[in-house]
């Protein structure tokens, strides 16, 4: 009995398999090769952005939702591919995928900035540009310390201490001043003017004495520009104006917030160094012509 009831059996089963391969096996292979995909994928962002934030400065917590944002993408393709592979949920699936394409170029339209928001601030992740805590100015019309960088936008900390906060589009399309990415140490250029009546040589001594005094001042001297005795402070007569002669002190500092308070300093120790050793610093001279007129 058992042995006449063998074949049924088996021919059930192969009768079976079938729909095992198609309903169970398949579906299961593809949500099995999904999972081990994000996984791989997860772990190899994660040591990105882990070394890139290192780099930036910044919290790799923000970047979470790029690698969550991946593995929605790998499953949402394996459920299009489950549905694809089953013949009653293939139909189904045209339709909803159909209704679903519309309603994603309708979103799609509406978020192509945030998009490219997104993808200017994997750019940024990528190369590098700035750090948070470097002090950049942007096309001269922004300008501070970078204070957090996010995969939408950019804040920066002005001195007025206000936050700057700019699409990473906007800032991927303009020129980007860096004084921190490579060397920190910033030429501060201090100009002003001395009238023709002055002491050329007396002036330039002046300057390059009050600023090497300052304590902010760094001497970038090359050893061999040292063995040469060349000047710390590096004076140049930039030319003659109309009423001055022009000249342009070359003075370094550490950093960009040192140069400035440095340049700032050295106009008012410069001006009040300048009066007392009799320097004079020309201003315009504006004469009236007062006409009476004369009686008939």
């Amino acid at each position: 009995m058992l042995l006449s009831n063998a074949p049924a059996g088996f021919s059930a089963l192969a009768g079976l398999s079938p729909w095992l391969l198609t309903y169970v096996i398949v579906p299961l292979l593809i949500i099995l090769l999904a999972v081990i995909a994000s996984r791989v994928l997860r772990v190899v962002m994660h040591r990105y952005f882990e070394r890139n934030s290192r780099v930036l400065k910044v919290d790799p917590t923000r970047y979470y939702f790029f690698k969550n944002a991946v593995s929605f993408i790998i499953y949402l393709v394996a459920i299009s591919i489950i549905f694809h592979s089953i013949p009653e949920l293939n139909t189904l699936g045209v339709s909803l995928f159909a209704g679903a394409g519309i309603l994603a170029i309708i979103i799609g339209f509406a978020s192509q900035a945030a998009f490219a928001n997104i993808i200017s601030g994997i750019f940024i992740v990528a190369s590098k540009p700035f750090r948070v805590g470097d002090f950049i100015r942007i096309s001269d019309e922004y300008f501070g310390t970078v204070e957090d960088i996010t995969l939408r936008h950019t804040v920066i900390r002005n001195n007025e201490n206000r936050r700057i906060i700019i699409p990473n589009s906007v800032i991927n399309n303009q020129t980007i001043t860096n004084s921190n990415i490579i060397d920190e140490k910033v030429c501060s250029l201090i100009e002003l003017g001395i009238s023709y009546d002055s002491d050329l040589k007396k002036a330039i001594r002046i300057i390059q004495e009050e600023v090497t005094k300052h304590p902010l001042f760094l001497d970038n001297r090359t050893p061999e520009e040292i063995a040469g005795d060349n000047p710390e402070v590096v004076v140049r007569v930039m030319g003659f104006g109309d009423s001055a002669v022009k000249l342009r002190a070359y003075a370094w500092a550490s950093t960009s917030f040192n140069a400035f308070v440095l340049r700032t300093d050295m106009y008012v120790r410069i001006k009040e160094r300048f009066d007392r050793e009799g320097i004079e610093i020309p201003f315009p001279y504006r004469s009236i012509v007062m006409k009476t007129q004369t009686p008939v």
